[in-house]
């Protein structure tokens, strides 16, 4: 399953009139980055109403302290000051709701993820515990983080020490998917670099050196090892337009079927409505057992 999280959205200042069409440009880019919606769906999260469900019923068994040593709310959260809302400091329950609908085995996290993800297996182990000790298999399975080799967190243009976020204000600290070919080497040219000889994934106070040897490898497709001979002796007047060719040729194929997929909205909507209903389905079915062996009165069909 793959869905846009506009749940998750809204945990940040958003403007409402911009949500809906960023969800859609969101499927979008799924469908053209290769994702077959025969083989894995595509839906929005808000329109799987057990996202919502499932959260509050976690909610209700999850310490707050286990919510309160989250990284990822206290750094956003000191931007925020006094606008942070009770939605992020929560988000990480949702995030754990999202997983365990389905019964995730393995999930796909790069590794600022792998936090949350681990809230998610105590959370599950939580509740199988209080409620549900003997059943098997258990009521809700404990998932596994599945990290890639590289690539896993990819830092900021601007400063190699962050994350690369769309919700971050400047949007030259990133590359958009859909950037076109000026934007990107634009971006390229005026990111973050150092004044050192040579270019080497190890040194660990160049931390802009080994992101954008990173992106390299990752689009690439290659090893540390083949791109250090490579790329080892270039200055960054050298890499950097190298790293920002491999970028358009690696974005272009997505690009131009993003485009195709935009004029074609029915196919758009029939691929939410097939992903929604297959999603509910296996859903509602996990959010029953959980009311049920939490003590609910189900209704007489459930």
């Amino acid at each position: 399953y793959f869905f846009v999280v506009d749940l998750h959205a809204i945990t940040l200042p958003h403007n409402p009139k911009e949500l809906a069409d960023v969800s859609l440009k969101t499927v979008a880019l799924y469908l053209a980055a290769g994702i077959d919606p025969k083989k894995s769906r595509i839906f929005i999260q808000s329109h799987v109403r057990a996202h919502a469900e499932l959260t509050w019923l976690l909610n209700c068994i999850t310490p707050m302290g286990w919510l309160e040593r989250m990284i990822q709310f206290k750094e956003k959260a000191r931007k925020q000051g006094e606008n942070v809302s009770v939605g992020l400091f929560d988000y990480p329950v949702l995030m754990a709701a999202d997983i365990l609908l389905y019964q995730a085995e393995l999930v796909p996290v790069g590794e600022d993820q792998t936090q949350h993800l681990e809230l998610a297996r105590n959370i599950a182990r939580r509740f199988n515990d209080q409620f549900a000790k003997r059943v098997r298999p258990r009521v809700l399975r404990e998932p596994r983080a599945l990290l890639v080799e590289s690539g896993a967190r990819v830092m900021s243009l601007e400063d190699g020490s962050s994350k690369m976020s769309k919700s971050a204000e400047s949007d030259m600290s990133r590359i958009n998917l859909t950037d076109d070919a000026a934007t990107i080497r634009r971006k390229i040219k005026r990111c973050k670099t150092d004044s050192a000889v040579g270019l080497t994934f190890d040194d660990p106070d160049r931390p802009e050196c080994r992101n954008l040897l990173s992106i390299y490898q990752a689009i690439t497709d290659q090893t540390q090892e083949a791109v250090e001979r490579e790329c080892g002796d270039l200055t960054w007047g050298r890499f950097k337009p190298l790293l920002a060719d491999a970028l358009i040729e690696h974005l272009e194929p997505m690009q131009s079927r993003y485009a195709e997929i935009m004029q074609d909205q029915a196919y758009l909507e029939s691929v939410l409505k097939d992903g929604a209903c297959a999603a509910t389905e296996i859903a509602e079915r996990t959010v029953t057992d959980v009311k049920k062996y939490m003590g609910f009165a189900l209704p007489s069909d459930a």
